[in-house]
């Protein structure tokens, strides 16, 4: 038990905690550790139903992307990990409504305004993921609950930069799925060759001959 969070213990959820060990740096476990309590502390406070196991696979595969599973794929990381957890949950007989919801919860997660909109599993996931690297809403937890959260999950000397960089490692092989996205901002801080793609030029420079 976490901040008065008991840690799922169930043969599911140890699976999902030893696949992202065994894929992800120590940095991303922690924080994917961190983010399930956060969550489930945010669940609590709104009186919203998330399944425990269910939301723990969500903290444990958010961020599967980025592991070097999928380091020739050219897709969003974001959606690696979508694909990721709902092929294990489906091991597990889950429905279709809770493997289309995790999907979306995971895909979705580093999404500014679309997760508090699609469901409870989603818009607890992304604040959850907030608070532990922005430090959103971090006063709706009490001290007592942050201390005793990064005391079971401790962020480590330069977790920020650390964390970055383990995004960054993630993505730089497939900088053209981060246009439209935060890991563009990654990108442009880690990779001196990194060419942000521009909306407006795309527009601009669209084939269609205007009058």
């Amino acid at each position: 038990e976490v901040a008065g969070v008991c840690i799922p213990h169930t043969p599911l959820a140890i699976a999902a905690a030893e696949a992202a060990h065994a894929s992800l740096p120590e940095v991303v476990t922690a924080h994917a550790s961190r983010v399930f309590v956060f969550a489930s502390l945010a669940a609590r406070r709104e009186g919203c139903a998330c399944e425990p196991d269910t939301l723990y696979v969500a903290a444990m595969f958010a961020n599967m992307g980025l592991s070097a599973a999928y380091a020739h794929s050219t897709l969003r990381y974001e959606i690696d990990g979508a694909h990721a957890a709902r092929t294990f949950l489906q091991h597990y007989g889950a429905s279709r409504g809770v493997l289309d919801e995790l999907w979306c919860a995971i895909a979705l997660h580093m999404t500014p305004g679309l997760p508090m909109h699609v469901s409870p599993l989603a818009r607890v996931l992304s604040s959850a993921v907030r608070t532990d690297l922005l430090a959103d809403n971090l006063g709706a937890y009490s001290l007592a609950e942050r201390e005793q959260i990064v005391a079971a999950y401790p962020r480590g000397g330069h977790f920020k930069e650390r964390m970055i960089d383990a995004i960054g490692r993630g993505v730089v092989h497939r900088p053209q799925s981060t246009f439209g996205t935060l890991s563009a901002d990654v990108l442009e801080r880690v990779d001196p060759d990194f060419c942000r793609t521009n909306f407006c030029g795309l527009i601009l420079g669209s084939s269609w001959k205007d009058e």
